[in-house]
C-alpha cells in the first residue's frame, strides 16, 4: 500500500481541471471543483490501494463533484439580477476559434447523461484506460466501452445540430477537434 504524494496533485492539475470542466460545463465551476478536491485530498494523508495517483485523484474529483451537486440541490435557488452579472472575461482573446470550440465541446459533454459523461470524461478527458475507468466507476470494461462510444456519438450529434459553425456554403461543419 503506497501513500499519495502531495506533489502528484500538482503534476495532475491540468488533467483534473479538464475533467472538472467536462463534468461541470463551466470554467469557473471547474476551478472551484479542483480547488475543493485539492483541499480535501491534502487535508490528511491518503493511501492508494492498488490504484495509480491519477485514477485516485479523478475518483476524488468525481466524488467531490457528486457531493457538491447533492448539497446544491438541497439549497434554495437564487436568481441573479442584471446588476449582479459581471461581463465575460477576455482570456481567450488571442485565439477565439479555439476557445469557442473548447467551450462548445465541454458544453456538449456536460449535457450528457451522467453515465455517458462520467465514462467519456474518464477515458477521453482524463486519459484513463478502459480498465482504469471501469475500476473508477465501479462497472465492467465492456460497459465503459459502450458508454464511451454512445457518449461520443451524442457529443458529435450535439455539435452538429447545435454547436456546429456554418461554412460559406451554408452547411454545418464538423468542429476541428474530434473526440476520436
Amino acid at each position: 500500500m503506497t501513500r499519495l504524494d502531495p506533489q502528484a496533485l500538482v503534476t495532475h492539475l491540468d488533467r483534473l481541471y479538464r475533467v472538472a470542466w467536462a463534468l461541470c460545463g463551466s470554467r469557473e465551476d471547474a476551478e472551484d471543483l479542483v480547488q475543493e478536491t485539492a483541499a480535501r485530498v491534502l487535508a490528511k494523508p491518503r493511501r492508494l490501494h492498488g490504484q495509480d495517483e491519477l485514477a485516485y485523484l479523478v475518483r476524488a474529483l468525481r466524488n467531490t463533484f457528486l457531493l457538491s451537486r447533492r448539497t446544491r440541490s438541497r439549497r434554495p435557488q437564487e436568481v441573479a439580477t442584471l446588476d449582479q452579472v459581471e461581463p465575460a472575461e477576455r482570456r481567450g482573446a488571442g485565439m477565439p476559434e479555439v476557445a469557442l470550440e473548447a467551450r462548445e465541446l465541454f458544453t456538449a459533454i456536460a449535457a450528457l447523461p451522467d453515465d455517458f459523461r462520467h465514462a467519456l470524461v474518464a477515458v477521453d478527458v482524463a486519459g484513463l484506460s478502459y480498465r482504469e475507468a471501469a475500476d473508477l466507476l465501479g462497472t465492467r470494461e465492456a460497459t465503459i466501452a459502450s458508454r464511451v462510444y454512445r457518449g461520443r456519438e451524442r457529443v458529435v450529434e450535439a455539435l452538429r445540430s447545435g454547436g456546429g459553425r456554418k461554412q460559406a456554403g451554408g452547411e454545418a461543419s464538423m468542429p476541428a477537434r474530434s473526440l476520436r
